[in-house]
């Protein structure tokens, strides 16, 4: 088959969907007995490839059990941590510390309990997804503005790790910025009966640092949202140009209230979403389904990685730029997934209710049979297998930040075709926030996956451009890391960036004095404790460390230690035998 029919032919098979796909298994497992349990992320892996061990799982449906729990474990002086629904997070912030761990699962805290439509409130229990709380809000008429794009996020977590939508207007695109009220369940001493529930508002500061708190604070129970009244919007993308995308990111955020930009460096090319209220009189009834998050064909997930397998041992450049060229167009003529009526796609602008545009996630609707359809990330499959770097550079610098990646495109024009075929890299707009651990400016956060190997020590093709792009918006550019994404080396040295990160370990002391919602790992992003870089050989090929010495890559395969092409503080795995343009 030639390299043109076989990229068609992987299109049409990234594409094609039953419409029914099997949901996630629970990131939990236990014995018989249910006292050796395992946790991992719905990847099925932690950056660093470990599974977690806990001693036990509870799953608490109501406060009441909650403040049981964690009274319980504090008088036994256990370790605990915050499992959710799917686990979505990349980093290690669920694992329990040693053995003998406890998991507090807020799966079965999944109750909205209240929705007062005049005041345009909403109060949920903490495992709430994203899908549930979008659906009760507009069934009365009402919406959350601004949201990630997957559903598949409980409260609790996306705000743990600041999760976003994309806007630069009002209070901003993150989630915990619209919060009213917070009920947490923290350790304490004897003469609380060793847990306390913290009830925090606008008025207290606590709420600053509960907002954002990487599960370290305690057990987020319920959540008040403030809402507004369900409006409809109007999208279209518009593709363009890449050469004068540096100068058009600030205005283009301005301009139009849900803005986001796709970006395919090695086509240079850019997609602007378009995206503006209408009044609710507008004609349409148009649904997002994002493609990438509809279920998928179990076994054309497995031709698809088979192929991106291929592609890296044999080092085909070419094939993986003609593959990432035809599902890029493809992606765009199919308009991501939008149809202007829930069936077809008709043309542009797709106009329709907020609840049924803002986030979607149809892969994990349904009980299908996992060996049809699923996620396509899903490890119970052999699917997508990815790294995920993702960094917010406050919006003075961005402009330089998109040249720097322009010229090392220039140098290495197929060094980026890797990524196309993960959708390129997602442009959002955030604001500041007042939680001590949100984000410090206005900002465009910067969303990049990318292949990864089964196979630790293995190189990838073009390792080292995106490391570099990796260093230059970390460092050179002083990115802020998403708390829920990112490889080892993003969290180095991060918690200095936040000017309320000592305001933020106050808090931490006064609610869990003895750590009991710590972990190393956390300590270690929070920079309590050092080692949040693993160093060791091929520690660089997986982003556990930035290379220092040629062994931290994988000499044996050719790739040594050398400086950035255009950041050259960078340290990066480069084949020295790779001048494959």
């Amino acid at each position: 088959m030639s390299k043109k029919a076989l990229s068609l032919t992987l299109v049409f098979l990234l594409f094609f969907s039953l419409g029914l796909s099997s949901p996630p298994e629970d990131p939990i497992k236990c014995s018989s007995n249910n006292t050796t349990c395992t946790i991992t992320n719905s990847y099925g892996i932690f950056p660093d490839r470990s599974i977690c061990n806990a001693s036990q799982v509870v799953y608490p449906t109501t406060e009441q059990e909650l403040v049981s729990v964690v009274a319980s474990a504090t008088r036994a002086k256990t370790k605990m941590k915050v499992a959710t629904r799917f686990s979505h997070s990349i980093p290690k912030l669920v694992c329990p510390e040693g053995q003998n761990g406890l998991l507090i699962s807020t799966k079965h805290l999944n109750q909205v309990l209240s929705i007062d439509v005049k005041a345009r409130t909403m109060r949920v229990q903490s495992g709430v997804t994203l899908q549930q709380l979008i659906n009760e809000a507009a069934k009365v008429g009402l919406a959350l503005p601004y949201s990630p794009y997957w559903w598949g996020l409980t409260i609790g977590g996306l705000m743990g790790t600041g999760a976003h939508g994309s806007t630069l207007w009002g209070k901003g695109s993150s989630v915990h910025d619209y919060v009213l009220e917070l009920r947490i369940v923290r350790p304490s001493g004897p003469q609380d009966g060793y847990a306390k529930v913290e009830t925090l508002n606008e008025q207290d500061q606590d709420l600053n640092a509960a907002k954002v708190s990487l599960g370290v604070l305690g057990v987020i129970s319920q959540v008040t949202l403030k809402l507004e009244p369900l409006f409809k919007r109007s999208i279209t993308y518009v593709a363009k140009d890449d050469s004068d995308l540096g100068e058009e990111v600030g205005g283009f955020g301005h301009a139009h209230e849900f803005a986001d930009i796709t970006w395919y460096p090695s086509q240079r090319k850019a997609v602007y979403r378009v995206d503006d209220r209408v009044p609710m009189n507008t004609s349409g009834n148009g649904l997002y389904d994002f493609i990438p998050f509809r279920p998928t064909s179990s076994l054309e997930l497995a031709v698809i990685r088979t192929t991106e397998d291929i592609q890296e041992s044999t080092s085909d450049a070419n094939g993986k730029c003609l593959v990432s060229k035809t599902t890029t167009n493809t992606l765009i003529t199919a308009a991501y997934g939008l149809t202007n009526n829930g069936i077809i796609f008709t043309g542009y602008p797709v106009i329709g209710f907020h609840n049924r545009l803002q986030a979607s996630g149809s892969c994990l609707d349904s009980l299908q049979d996992l060996r049809i359809t699923a996620c396509s990330w899903d490890p119970r499959v052999k699917g997508e297998f990815f790294h995920q770097t993702t960094f917010s550079i406050k919006l003075s610098l961005v402009k330089n930040f998109i040249e720097d990646v322009q010229k090392l495109v220039q140098l290495v024009p197929k060094g980026l075709c890797v990524i196309d075929l993960y959708n390129g890299i997602l442009m959002r707009y955030v604001t500041a926030s007042s939680a001590y651990l949100g984000k410090q400016e206005d900002a465009l956060d910067f969303d990049i996956t990318y292949y990864r190997g089964k196979d630790p020590n293995t190189p990838r093709l073009y390792e080292d451009i995106l490391e570099e792009i990796e260093q230059l918006g970390i460092f050179k550019y002083e990115g802020l890391p998403h708390w829920g994404k990112n490889r080892n080396l993003a969290f180095e040295g991060a918690i200095k960036k936040y000017v309320n990160a000592e305001k933020f370990l106050r808090v931490k002391e006064r609610y869990d004095s003895q750590g009991l919602f710590s972990s190393t790992w956390t300590d270690q992003v929070l920079g309590l404790k050092d080692g949040v870089t693993i160093v060791k050989d091929g520690c660089a090929l997986e982003g556990l460390c930035i290379c220092s010495h040629d062994s931290h890559c994988n000499p044996s395969k050719g790739y040594y230690c050398r400086p950035g092409k255009v950041y050259k503080e960078a340290r990066v795995c480069t084949h020295l035998k790779s001048e494959r343009d």
